[in-house]
């Protein structure tokens, strides 16, 4: 997303969750996480059939399903609700050799194929750490720890910020896909702020990634 994105303010006089929202508003840690079990062969499989990236890949389908899921779309500016256009993922990666990661942002255009050719290059072509001017609120945080069976993992804060309940970015982690029963699965790991989202947003945002994966052909 752009400085120019669309995006378009909601009143939260009407808003259905607006008890909910002033509810977890009071709270200064308004975040949780949870962790769920996901059949990714679809999407591996896929990435092996065409030369592509298994990591890119899994950002591309889970870009994709929250940006189908209206309540990942929104984000709080100043205490005032918005909901955007489309997110964009921002992930860390590391370079063949290096132990350094850096943080890869860039826009969720086009179909899988591209997308995966367009990240390798960035990644490979960046120099910096991180481009902080491309750190906006439109953003969906990634990370994987493929050295590992992940079961969960936390994201670092500052919650003394001021304005520190008002990020909504979500942050998604992963570790090694495990076989099981021929199929491949990875623990998923998602943090998300409850001032926006419940229990039935992150059901709905999974039965999106499944359909997306499913439909990887």
């Amino acid at each position: 997303m752009s400085e120019a994105a669309k995006m378009e303010k909601l009143d939260l006089s009407t808003w259905p969750r607006r008890e909910a929202f002033a509810f977890f508003s009071r709270l200064s840690n308004p975040y949780y996480m949870v962790s769920f079990r996901q059949d990714v062969s679809g999407v591996y499989d896929f990435a092996k059939a065409n030369g592509l990236s298994f990591y890119y890949a899994m950002i591309w389908a889970c870009t994709r399903a929250m940006n189908e899921t209206e309540a990942f779309r929104l984000t709080v500016r100043g205490g005032e609700l918005y909901r955007l256009d489309g997110r964009s993922p921002s992930f860390t990666d590391l370079k063949k050799g290096a132990e350094q990661f850096h943080i890869v942002t860039m826009p969720c255009d086009g179909d899988i194929r591209r997308f995966c050719a367009l990240a390798a290059r960035r990644s490979r072509e960046q120099t910096a750490f991180l481009d902080e001017s491309a750190e906006t609120d439109e953003l969906i945080y990634f990370s994987c720890l493929p050295w590992l069976d992940l079961t969960a993992l936390t994201n670092e804060r500052d919650l003394s910020a001021p304005g520190a309940a008002d990020d909504c970015i979500p942050r998604v982690s992963w570790g090694r896909y495990q076989e099981e029963n021929g199929r491949k699965k990875l623990t998923v790991s998602l943090e998300v702020n409850h001032r926006l989202i419940d229990g039935v947003h992150l059901g709905e945002f999974t039965q999106n990634l499944n359909h997306i994966i499913d439909e990887l052909k």
